[in-house]
């Protein structure tokens, strides 16, 4: 029984998207440390992590609650929790991240307020405007932004240059993911990209947008003193990218689901590995393998 309420609270929030974020946290945290910092720290940057996400997504749901029921993609989220439930689980990761910013810095207490109404504005931004993808790439960039200043206590050129390059790339996958719900969206009134501009238009821009977050990543390279490595596994990110753009162009909703979910998680595991070969000394690095 504990382990089916646990089940069905992590695809309620959809845990395993967790995969597009935490690659950025982990990769922004082992440069700002040029290492690996205190596992101290480590731990409650995961912590504050999946407190913040479920927080969101407990917070999208019950926004959309009446309207994912209408939704047939969505149709099947609310039967996974009861209402009151997911207002309880939004309220305790609430909690949980406010005390895990606590525990980092004062900075990261501080700003922690600010960090949450962010990632739950995303959720009403559909109602009202067309660039709501944006919105929803900020709310995922405050993960590298936050891991940064849970290490060193202060703001820097690099994390805000990767976090810029977080926002392209959610909002331009965002569009793609959008195209299954275009009837559905243009017919209750939601707000997207993909409504105002049409399917084909909305590809275009959102090969536009990764066209710019790889260039951020170039940029982030630079400003944070990465090397060979780091560029050359821009190569790897640019094909993923690609591969996801052409699948999209066959507007086939099952190939969008598979390719989505793949060459994005891609994209994260392969930005965290590159920053960590880049950081860590090649030693240390043959060290954690044989552990």
């Amino acid at each position: 029984m504990a382990f089916d309420s646990v089940r069905r609270v992590l695809t309620f929030i959809r845990f395993s998207h967790t995969v597009f974020a935490l690659p950025f946290a982990l990769g922004s945290m082992v440069v700002a440390a040029k290492g690996f910092p205190p596992l101290w720290i480590c731990g409650w940057i995961l912590v504050a992590m999946a407190a913040a996400r479920t927080a969101a997504m407990s917070f999208n749901r019950l926004a959309d609650w009446q309207m994912d029921q209408r939704n047939p993609r969505t149709e099947g989220r609310h039967r996974l929790i009861s209402h009151s439930g997911a207002v309880a689980l939004c309220a305790a990761s609430s909690a949980l991240f406010i005390f895990a910013a606590w525990a980092l810095n004062p900075l990261c207490f501080a700003l922690s307020p600010v960090a949450l109404a962010i990632v739950f504005f995303y959720s009403l931004t559909k109602r009202f405007t067309s660039l709501c993808h944006f919105f929803l790439g900020l709310a995922l960039a405050v993960s590298p932004v936050g891991a940064w200043l849970a290490v060193t206590g202060q703001f820097a050129l690099a994390p805000l240059v990767l976090a810029a390059g977080v926002v392209f790339w959610v909002a331009g996958f965002d569009v793609i993911y959008a195209t299954q719900d275009f009837e559905f969206d243009r017919r209750e009134g939601w707000h997207s990209l993909v409504v105002h501009l049409g399917i084909p238009r909305s590809l275009q821009l959102a090969q536009a947008l990764h066209v710019v977050m790889a260039l951020l990543l170039v940029g982030f390279g630079l400003a944070a003193g990465l090397g060979k490595i780091y560029f050359a596994s821009l190569v790897l990110v640019l094909g993923a990218l690609i591969y996801e753009h052409r699948v999209a162009r066959r507007l086939d909703l099952d190939a969008i689901n598979a390719a989505f979910f793949t060459s994005n998680a891609f994209v994260g595991l392969v930005f965290v590995a590159a920053t960590w070969a880049d950081t860590f000394p090649m030693p240390y690095l043959a060290t954690i393998f044989r552990l």
